[in-house]
């Protein structure tokens, strides 16, 4: 009988282990919107921080953000680093870009030799531009990952990277890449004093916009995700936070009238953290009273298809 019931235990959790392998895994890859970290900076909240992959024709074709725990769940996706061709950051909080050396560094045990295009915000106040960023990283002489400088050139077993700096003082967005059927703009978003930027996905099959964290109040904003199928919004305050925490995020009445001024088909809720994670529900509500389409409280791995 013992034996019985250790063999079933260990059924069961091979299924349970199997059925979780699965489900990391979008069914649809046409064109397909998948969290990889629906948190914040936050550590004890089960999530990983910051970060969006994008499938395109079955395969993991562009990354936004790489926030820490992002290169666990890229893997655990099936991404691989071979497919993507553009990788887009939004800003430097830790929360969004600290696992990017770790997943460049990835691409030493793969057989990739084509570059992959990177763009992210130019630098203001106590930030830097991405070229800044990357040099302070990867410089041959003074990097803190020096022995991973031949991302600039392919050498030493890396595939090579190119970097742009988008302008974060135009109010038009810049377009940063389009090949194989994706084209995708960035624009600046309004994150408090931080050099922030958004991203638009486009393709014959739908629009997917990400936006990061902003505090809502550049109305530009409206245009350029305009008729999302797919909108994502941080969810990082709920509607009673304080005066600083609303210089830098949206509260869900301004999520709402966003997603409503955008007539985004779907919205998709992320990087929910402290409060506002305990508050979900009554942050959605609040959304709903000015947008009436479909909300979705995003979590680690969660996808979603665009469909027509």
């Amino acid at each position: 009988m013992m034996l019985k019931k250790t063999m079933l235990a260990t059924s069961l959790l091979l299924i349970s282990s199997l059925a979780h392998a699965i489900s990391t895994q979008p069914l649809d890859k046409d064109f397909t919107l998948q969290l990889l970290g629906s948190g914040g900076p936050i550590s004890d909240d089960a999530r990983a921080s910051s970060g969006e992959v994008i499938w395109w024709k079955g395969k993991s074709r562009v990354l936004i953000d790489a926030g820490g725990g992002v290169y666990l769940r890229f893997g655990q996706s099936s991404s691989r680093m071979e497919d993507l061709n553009f990788l887009g950051i939004t800003h430097f909080h830790t929360d969004h870009v600290t696992d990017l050396p770790a997943l460049l560094k990835g691409g030493y045990f793969f057989n990739r030799t084509s570059t992959l295009a990177i763009s992210g915000p130019t630098g203001g106040g106590e930030f830097p531009s991405l070229t800044e960023y990357m040099d302070a990283l990867f410089n041959s002489d003074e990097g803190a990952y020096a022995y991973l400088n031949g991302i600039y050139d392919g050498s030493h077993g890396l595939f090579p990277v190119s970097i742009e700096d988008v302008d974060i003082h135009k109010k038009q967005a810049t377009k940063v890449y389009d090949a194989d059927g994706l084209t995708i703009y960035a624009k600046n978003i309004p994150h408090g004093d931080v050099p922030c930027l958004a991203y638009r996905i486009e393709s014959a099959k739908g629009t997917i916009v990400i936006s990061a964290d902003q505090n809502g109040s550049d109305e530009s904003f409206i245009e350029f995700a305009q008729d999302a199928d797919i909108l994502v919004m941080p969810m990082a305050i709920d509607e009673d936070a304080d005066s600083s925490s609303a210089y830098l995020h949206s509260k869900p009445s301004t999520v709402g009238k966003i997603a409503a001024k955008t007539h985004a088909k779907i919205l998709v809720l992320n990087h929910f953290m402290g409060k506002s994670l305990r508050q979900k529900d009554k942050s959605i509500e609040i959304i709903k009273k000015y947008y009436k389409g479909p909300v979705y409280a995003g979590r680690d791995l969660a996808s979603y298809p665009v469909k027509f």
